[in-house]
């Protein structure tokens, strides 16, 4: 790959409208190409242009999966950092107040835990219906 762009030394300089650049730019999003100047070069070249067919709902499902793992993930990162405070403690007027915040944090997550599973009933529900 790195051979193949040290040759390149020439440009094309191209204006469009709005639209054109839209049309082209719908394209290129819908091939596997990375950029959109190697998906405008195949095009001029006339080399084949490998396009996909997204799953609109699949990608809406993958995308709330994704939402609700980061969701989750901040919650356990703030569950661990009470543990690992608790676990240092000396002073029994700071441990009750850790011990506090652990019960509030805990009750965030087992929220967080109902929220994430009635999502992903819907999710899986949507995606049979589908």
């Amino acid at each position: 790959m790195e051979r193949e762009n040290s040759n390149r030394s020439r440009r094309i300089t191209l204006r469009l409208t709005p639209q054109e650049y839209a049309k082209i730019e719908q394209r290129y999003k819908n091939s596997t190409c990375r950029k959109l100047s190697d998906y405008v070069r195949k095009h001029l070249f006339n080399k084949p242009i490998i396009t996909h067919y997204r799953n609109q709902s699949m990608d809406d499902s993958i995308e709330e999966i994704v939402l609700l793992r980061n969701e989750l993930s901040t919650v356990g990162n703030n569950v661990n950092q009470v543990v690992k405070k608790m676990h240092t403690l000396q002073q029994i007027p700071e441990f009750k107040e850790w011990v506090t915040r652990y019960e509030l944090e805990r009750m965030i997550l087992s929220n967080k835990i109902n929220d994430i599973q009635n999502r992903i009933y819907k999710i899986s529900d949507k995606w049979l219906q589908s």
